[in-house]
Parts: structure tokens; sequence; C-alpha cells
């Protein structure tokens, strides 16, 4: 047996080598897609309960409460785009997203803070 490694390249120059995409990694994005519209559409129900059973603070909470959910509706479509080419054309870098899920939840925080203040200074 040789002690010599199967590909060599010369000295400077990189071997290409394919990259197997497993099916599972693209089944694996629809899920998360799937699930981030899940919450957005159990969001946008709360939001649609207060616009129609609640007062004048709750219909603003409403507004809020609708922005966010439509927010996460297209933050959800946008990565799921961006990582289905990526996945298409083989990239090989991190496929996950550190800011995304941290600005939707400032935003679904301060749209609580808000409804929550708004009922505290009413008369």
């Amino acid at each position: 047996m040789s002690s010599q490694p199967l590909l060599q390249s010369a000295p400077g120059k990189r071997v290409a080598l394919p990259v197997r995409v497993e099916p599972k990694v693209f089944f694996a994005n629809e899920r998360t897609f799937l699930s981030w519209l899940n919450f957005s559409v159990v969001l946008g129900g709360l939001a649609i309960g207060l616009l129609n059973f609640g007062d004048r603070i709750a219909r603003i909470s409403a507004a809020l409460f609708t922005f966010v959910a439509m927010a996460i509706m297209i933050y959800a479509l946008a990565t799921f785009h961006w990582r289905a080419n990526a996945i298409r054309k083989r990239g090989s870098g991190p496929y996950d997203d550190r800011f995304g899920p941290t600005v939707l939840c400032v935003f679904l925080l301060s749209a609580v803070v808000v409804n929550f203040a708004l009922r505290m200074l009413s008369p």
C-alpha cells in the first residue's frame, strides 16, 4: 500500500471536490420557514382578536402586533430564499442568522411594552 494521499495537488493549488447536499437540508430549510410562518399566523390571530374585541388601546396594540407579524413573515420569506439559494449553489458559508431573531424579539417586546404602558397610563 502506498502512504501517499489519494488526491494530490501541486503546491499552491487546491483540489476541488464536489459537495454533496443531502435532501434533508432542503427539508430543514422548509421546516424552519413553516415554523416562522406558524408563529406569525398565531401572532396575527392575536392581533385580529385585539382588533375585533378590544377598545381604543387594544386597537393600537393590534396595529403593533400586526406590524410585527408582517415583519416576521417578510423575514421568514427572505431568509428561506437566501438559504435555498445558498444550498442550491452548494455554498459553504454558515446558514445561521444571529441578528434576525433578536431584532424580531425586540420588536415583539416593544409591542408588549407599549400595550402595557398604554393600558396603565389610560384613565
